[in-house]
């Protein structure tokens, strides 16, 4: 079991190989996030000059912003080992308790997912957080006694999607908690040029603008966006990067000029057409979507209202005048000006 969570499959699909190309390595190469790499430089070079392992970091936000990138910078930066697993992967209290004792001084654990972790894992966790000592239950009944081992100094960083889903015990053993947000244009501009540069694919200005555009204000949408539109290019377009390229490429995959796909469109669609542009409830447009809740209340909602073209009220979700003016359908009376 430890050897599965602590090393990565041999077979690795295509696209996650070049994912991981793409990573900047350091806090120089990271684009964006300022602040955060404001307080990390000084957490990192502060206990690069105790020599000691920096603090337990929690890093949340939305995914695909950058939070395992920053966890590797964060090896990189402390030149110490990374040793990567998730919440889900970590079972049984066996399989923390074989990782924490293999890990040698100054090493970083990184937990995906903590969120997910179950509260027996999360008993182990505390005092090797804090303590860096192992408690060991040996025995069952009027027989069991407690054994605590030491731990070598380590840092464990943490990352999330869902902080109130943490309980308030693990999230307060950290010793840095950072919120990563949504990127800029400019961000995401420049993450497509330096994404294009190294996957050596010629591109100006203009083309990195208008993929950074529909990428969701996201790093990791933008890098695979980018590797579509180079397939396109390739292939329809005797590889040449332009916007026009962009434009063929990203409509026939249905993602639309402010980075809407087909799920995304369904969903307004059905809030306008089915309910006359709501309120509607969450469960009701589930059903009439044939989605499932989570998906709506993860993966859509956040984007569609972060754009503005979708409102929460007390009595349900209600597509706003943005969403008819981008969808090109008629304004409600009562929507207009």
């Amino acid at each position: 079991m430890e050897e599965e969570i602590l090393t990565m499959p041999d077979a690795i699909p295509e696209d996650e190989h070049v994912e991981l190309g793409l990573r900047p390595k350091t806090l120089t190469e990271f684009v964006g996030q300022p602040i955060v790499k404001e307080n990390l430089s000084i957490l990192l070079e502060a206990a690069r000059g105790r020599e000691e392992p920096c603090e337990h970091v929690l890093l949340y936000g939305p995914p695909g912003l950058g939070k395992t990138t920053l966890a590797h910078v964060i090896a990189k930066e402390m030149d110490a080992e990374i040793k990567v697993t998730s919440g889900p992967a970590l079972e049984r209290v066996g399989d923390l308790a074989a990782i924490l004792t293999n890990l040698e001084e100054g090493d970083i654990l990184f937990i995906d997912e903590i969120h997910r972790l179950n509260k027996s894992i999360e008993e182990v966790l505390y005092p090797a957080m804090e303590d860096f000592a192992l408690d060991i239950v040996i025995g069952k009944g009027p027989a069991a006694r407690t054994l605590r081992l030491d731990l070598r100094r380590f840092t464990i960083i943490g990352a999330t999607t869902r902080l109130s889903l943490m309980s308030a015990p693990l999230r307060d053993r950290f010793g840095a908690l950072y919120h990563l947000d949504f990127y800029g244009p400019d961000e995401m501009s420049s993450i497509v040029s330096r994404s294009a540069d190294l996957l050596d694919v010629p591109i100006d200005e203009e083309t990195s603008t208008s993929i950074a555009g529909r990428s969701r204000c996201t790093p990791r949408i933008a890098n695979r966006l980018l590797r579509r539109v180079r397939d396109y290019a390739q292939v329809r377009a005797d590889g040449e990067m332009n916007p026009e390229t962009v434009d063929a490429a990203l409509n026939s995959l249905m993602i639309d000029a402010r980075g809407l796909d087909e799920i995304d469109r369904k969903a307004l669609l059905a809030i306008m057409k089915k309910f006359n542009g709501g309120p509607v409830g969450l469960n009701t447009l589930a059903a009439a979507m044939s989605e499932d809740i989570a998906t709506l209340e993860d993966v859509i909602e956040p984007f569609l209202l972060r754009e503005g073209l979708l409102s929460r009220t007390p009595r349900g979700r209600v597509a706003t005048k943005h969403a008819y003016l981008h969808l090109g359908l008629e304004v409600p009376r009562e929507m207009r000006d």
